[in-house]
């Protein structure tokens, strides 16, 4: 995808969580500063966010997309895991801008993985990339976000996927033991049950049940990592391990299932923060582990995505194409001057 070459203004780009709104400045195709991360409870609406930023930096912009961790089908935005509710239209006015795009965040995750450089990627194990090929991704974080690319004339097309929500699948006797606990919970275990960063606590309480031990149950995710990394806690590096091989499943089924020889790509917050681990768990070989397509698997490679905010780059992806397609002279001419769509425009990316 080529970024339109005209910046006139700087462009807002913006990624919103549940808790945290990451805002920043494109001057140019690939040009990104001025990030500021503000607390989403400090602002009782998205606009209000908006303006802060804008009166931090100072500047008059004119385009703007936002990522944001919701699903996106129309106008009207509900946050689920957020008190923000708005209309794009409506804010679009408000804040003065002649383009509004509010994109799912994972949408614009799957667009930044072709602009992602090689030093934004950890390859885990072996593997080629196919070129012309379909593109995977998952992501644990809070929840379980699967996505993907198909390549079709010149562009990338994303897929809008809740793939975190297919049955999970065990594929040992301790998997099948932590979903036979859940079961007694649940109608429906969702492979984002575990795959997440919840996932992980959820885990360690039927191991631990599984085995009879007597564990705290209030770690958070975050300490059960740290422990499993530290080497003195057995059942959170079970638990990490288990994590670890079922996320490995998950994304050997997106590669079968999409056919993604261009690679599957691993995002999120949760497995970043494995480090050096990552690439020594049961995960590739889980990923590898696939019966008689074990070959095809092996041979697709698996990379973790390690820049710091690459949604951003796959917001402006998306906004720079907006834009050129909004600005692309119309077939319809009046007194031979192309006739091009208005300037004022809002819009969304449904997922």
């Amino acid at each position: 995808m080529q970024a339109s070459s005209i910046y006139d203004a700087p462009r807002l780009l913006a990624d919103i969580g549940g808790t945290n709104a990451r805002f920043a400045l494109e001057h140019g195709p690939g040009n990104i500063g001025a990030m500021l991360t503000l607390a989403g409870a400090d602002y009782p609406r998205f606009e209000d966010a908006v303006r802060a930023y804008l009166a931090h930096s100072s500047v008059r912009v004119r385009h703007a997309v936002i990522a944001i961790a919701n699903p996106v089908d129309g106008d009207a935005i509900r946050m689920t895991n957020h008190h923000w509710a708005f209309s794009i239209e409506a804010a679009r006015r408000e804040l003065g801008l002649e383009t509004l795009l509010v994109v799912n965040d994972f949408t614009a995750l799957a667009m930044s993985l072709p602009v992602l450089a090689p030093g934004d990627l950890l390859r885990v194990g072996g593997g080629q990339a196919r070129p012309g090929s379909a593109i995977g991704l998952v992501g644990a974080g809070t929840g379980l976000g699967v996505s993907g690319l198909v390549p079709a004339g010149g562009r990338w097309t994303p897929l809008h996927s809740e793939g975190g929500h297919v049955a999970f699948s065990p594929m040992d006797e301790a998997e099948l033991e932590v979903l036979r606990y859940c079961w007694q919970r649940y109608d429906h275990v969702s492979a984002e049950r575990f795959v997440s960063g919840p996932g992980l606590a959820l885990i360690r309480e039927a191991l631990a049940a599984s085995r009879g031990l007597d564990a705290d149950l209030s770690l958070a995710p975050s300490e059960i990592v740290a422990r499993a990394l530290e080497g003195g806690d057995a059942l959170c590096r079970a638990t990490v391990d288990c994590f670890c091989g079922m996320l490995g499943t998950v994304a050997a089924n997106l590669a079968v299932t999409l056919g993604a020889q261009g690679g599957v790509y691993i995002g999120g917050g949760v497995v970043p923060r494995l480090g050096d681990y990552f690439a020594s768990s049961p995960f590739r070989a889980r990923f590898e582990k696939k019966g008689r397509f074990s070959n095809y698997t092996a041979q697709i490679p698996t990379l973790l995505i390690t820049a710091p905010y690459p949604a951003l780059l796959g917001a402006s992806s998306i906004l720079a194409e907006h834009l050129e397609q909004q600005d692309a002279p119309s077939p319809a001419r009046a007194g031979g001057a192309a006739i091009t769509t208005p300037t004022a425009r809002a819009g969304h990316v449904t997922c």
